[in-house]
Parts: C-alpha cells; structure tokens; sequence
C-alpha cells in the first residue's frame, strides 16, 4: 500500500521513514510533502492508500487538505497529528473519517498500531464479493463509498466507475438500487469475518438475482448498496433486512434501516440519505429491529418537557429516599420513550447523565461500598457510550437504582476513613504508583498505621484490598468485546500485562482471554 506523509517539519518526515519497518506493515512505497497545498498535489499523482498528516501547516491546513483529497479517493484511510493542545476539539473534528489522532511528540509505537489498523480498514475495502470479479474489488468499493456522499461531488469518479462496469457486464444493472445500512454494537474486526458476512449475503441475494456492493461508514456502520434489473417488493426488502439481521447476529447486537429504491446512479445518494434518517431513530427501537424508509415519520414525538419533569420527579424522589416514587417515575420514562423521535440519542444521553450523577452523589453521601460500574464520575460517559440502544440504557439505570436502595437498606455506619481509603482506592486504581503511601498520605496516617487499621476493620490487607478492586474492574472491562485485551492490564494500574495475567487468573482462576470468552458464551 502507499502511504503520503504531509508535514512541513523536515526532521519529523524523515524521523518517521528512517524509524520504522514500514515494509513489514504492508506499506510499499511513500512520498513526502511539505504542507497542504503540496499534500493535495502529491496525492493527486501518487493516490495514496495512506495519509499521515499534521494538522497545522502553512498554506492548508491538514483537514481542509483531507476534505479536497475525500473528493477523489474517497476510501483514502486519514491520521493526524499535532503538536497543540486542541486535542478533544480535533478529535470530535475528524473523528468520522479519521484512523486515530496522534499528538506529538510521536511515539513510534503508536504510529506502527495506528498504520496497522489503517492497512487492515483498507484490505477489509478492496474485499467486496458482491459484484463481478472483473470488475475489481477497489472500483466496487469506491463506487459504494461514493454513493454515500453527494452525486454533484463525486460525479466524475461515479461516471467513470459506472461506465467500467458497463463495459465489464456489457449492461447496467443499476436499474433498481435500495441502500441499506446497519448499525452495529460492536464491528466485527477480523476481516476474514467481514468476508464471511458479505458472502453469505450475496449468496442470499444472488438467489432473487440481486447483487450488492458494500462500504464501511463511520464507526460500527455497515452499508449494502442492493441492486438489480427491477425494483424488489416491499416484502422482499424486508426479507432481506431480516437475513442481513441473521448474519450479523452472531457478532454483535445490530439495527438495520431501508433507504427508497431508485433507478439511478445519481440518485443512489438518496437512497443512502433516507436510510440515515431512519436511522437515526434507531436508538429507540430494541436491537434487532428493522426500520424502512418513511416508517418512522408515522411514530409518536417524544414529549421532552414531559420527560425532563420525570427526570427532575425522579432526582428528588432519589434525595428522599423514596423507592416507590423512584420506580415509578423510571416506568412512565420508559413508556415516554418507547419507539419515540423528535429527539437525537445524544440529547437523551444528557438527561440520563443528569439521573446517573446524582445516584453517584447519593450513594457517596452515604457512604455506601464503590459500584464498579459508578465507581467515578467519570465512568458515566463510558456507560452512556456501551449502550446500544435506549432499553439497554434504562436498564443499567433501573439496575443500578435498585442496587442502590438495597445496598442502602443494608449499609451500616462505615467508619469515615474507611471510607475515604476506598473512595480514593476508586478514584485512582488506574495509577500505576498507588500505593500504600499515597493512601497513607491521602489520610495524613503513617503507612503502618493504615494498614493496621484497615485490616482490623475490615478484615483484609489494603494490598488485597486494592487488587481486588482492580480484577473486579478488569472483569466489568473484559466483558465489553470493544476492550482489547492488551491494553486492560494499563487500564487498571499495571505496566507489566505478564503480571496482570498472572494476578487475574490467582484471583479469579481462569486468565483474562478464558474469562473474556467464558463471558461471550453466556
């Protein structure tokens, strides 16, 4: 594959070619540029599979020269890097499109995981079963990717692409086309499983003599661009959602949405389009479900004053411990929810934010026992991020509401420092220094002192104690498939992964990859 390095420092271009192996991660040849406008003419004679970009230069900038790339290599595979402090804003910039984003100073490690990635994202591209051989697995790929943005930006390369089918098939067959899109949980990584997937679908379709090429879109989305000599029924369509389900099944929870059937290539993009707006609806609808095009426009509008009074019911009957009034205010949330519109899943994330915040508020104004899940505030945006779909947030929220009120029901007065061990012990497991004598201090007692008393009020070292803490929390991260293994062991206060592995199995008997699939089998 071919990679384009865009910067305008001379040292970190030639720092990056002379300092990795890049032939052994599949990249065959590379050209330099010094800044944007030099970026865009280089990738226009040498398109590149690969950019590796900073984000700030004379002349353009990194993203506005990736925007002018898109236009005519539409699967090109972007990283950027950069050297200023905007990283979140740059992040939520460029992460539709973008592999990863690399601050500097650059870790080379970091640069060969991310250039690994990209390589399989577009090996995973130029797979396409769907079409005829002869044709190419790159042209189908860049044909569907090109369906899913704009006609009058991309017409050139889809009329060229078209007419090499044409003369490949003697025909169009892009008479009648239908888009499909699914939303998965989790996106199968392994690309012999990408292909597994497209070639039981295309061997379904080629049964009603249909044909599909297929793109990846943004993060977990798959996209079926369906196609034949006539438009397929309503009935059919729906068919062929149902198997798409069925497939996919076996990977990972997954929605998928119907476009409007066209009968040409320049209105394939509103197919792709009104299968977006269903959607977006999605969240709202159990996994599984299969959403047409103009189907959710019929369904009711979610009331959000009525909602955020539920909310406001439901943090004030949490401040009073009243159970009854917290149950039933989560009910009448969800029958407001349920298969609703008129509001955006990210909105609705926010007004659940607001009710998991103040469980955690409550459950440390009581001084009840660290929730592994809430055990910092923090982790409530990695809760809001695991969901797949509404039912599966209100259920975390349900569960963990009723947790609560048992656990306060059982509580008994824990001595504060105690408390303030754990507490801290919760906010900082993930350190790789703490230690005794960060605690120690934390409580301003000598280390001795702390772990004596500790152990005598609740009858375990504070070491024992802290491991614990972190294998239950390695448990919770090995039971979400998107965690890689590798990287749990840091994510849980250990440099050493080998003495990660060896500390789980002793507590829990098994190591990390037998728990992870003991958990997938359930």
């Amino acid at each position: 594959m071919k990679l384009l390095i865009v910067d305008d420092e001379k040292l970190t271009r030639n720092g990056l070619v002379s300092s990795i192996n890049w032939e052994k991660l599949g990249i065959s040849e590379i050209r330099q540029a010094s800044d944007g406008i030099n970026g865009l003419e280089a990738a226009r004679e040498f398109l590149p599979d690969i950019v590796l970009c900073d984000v700030r230069m004379p002349r353009m900038n990194g993203i506005a020269m990736l925007e002018q790339i898109e236009a005519f290599l539409p699967e090109v595979a972007a990283i950027f890097m950069s050297g200023y402090s905007d990283k979140d804003y740059l992040k939520a910039a460029i992460k539709l499109k973008a592999i990863n984003y690399i601050e500097k100073p650059i870790d080379p490690a970091e640069i060969e995981e991310t250039i690994t990635k990209a390589v399989q994202q577009r090996s995973r591209l130029h797979r396409n079963p769907g079409v005829d051989a002869r044709f190419g697995s790159s042209d189908a790929a860049q044909l569907a990717y090109c369906f899913t943005i704009p006609y009058s930006s991309c017409k050139d390369t889809v009329d060229a692409l078209c007419a090499r089918f044409r003369d490949y098939h003697g025909a169009d067959r892009f008479k009648s086309v239908t888009t499909f899109i699914v939303r998965l949980m989790d996106a199968p990584e392994d690309p012999t499983e990408l292909a597994r997937i497209y070639t039981s679908l295309q061997n379904y379709l080629s049964r009603m003599h249909l044909h599909m090429i297929c793109s990846e879109k943004r993060i977990h989305h798959l996209v079926f661009h369906i196609y034949g000599e006539r438009p397929a029924a309503e009935s059919t369509l729906l068919m062929i959602a149902g198997e798409i389900n069925r497939i996919l099944a076996s990977c990972a929870d997954c929605c998928t949405a119907i476009g409007d059937t066209v009968s040409s290539v320049s209105s394939v993009y509103h197919s792709y389009e009104s299968a977006v707006i269903a959607l977006q609806s999605s969240f709202f609808f159990e996994p599984g479900s299969i959403l047409p095009a103009g189907s959710v426009s019929s369904l009711p509008q979610a009331d959000i004053p009525a909602i955020q009074q539920q909310v406001s019911r439901y943090i004030t009957a949490l401040n009073e411990n009243n159970e009854t009034a917290v149950s039933d205010t989560l009910l009448t949330l969800e029958q407001l929810m349920y298969h609703r519109t008129g509001i955006l899943p990210n909105q609705l994330k926010g007004i659940y934010y607001d009710m998991f915040s103040c469980l955690y508020k409550m459950r440390r104004q009581h001084q009840l026992h660290p929730d592994f899940v809430l055990e910092n505030q923090d982790n409530i945006m990695d809760i809001m991020d695991s969901c797949f779909s509404f039912f599966h947030l209100h259920r975390i929220l349900t569960e963990k509401t009723m947790a609560y009120f048992q656990d306060f029901k059982n509580s008994s007065p824990e001595n504060s420092i105690i408390y303030l061990i754990r507490e801290f012990i919760a906010q900082h497991y993930q350190d790789t220094d703490l230690s005794v004598k960060s605690i120690s201090g934390h409580i301003n007692m000598s280390a001795s002192y702390t772990c004596t008393f500790f152990k005598n009020e609740t009858g375990m070292t504070l070491n024992q104690y802290i491991t614990d803490f972190r294998m239950k929390k390695a448990a919770q991260l090995l039971a979400d498939p998107r965690n890689r293994i590798n990287d749990i062991s840091g994510q849980v206060g250990y440099n050493d992964g080998n003495y990660f592995s060896k500390s789980f199995r002793k507590i829990t008997g098994v190591s990390p990859s037998e728990y992870r699939e003991q958990v997938n089998k359930r």
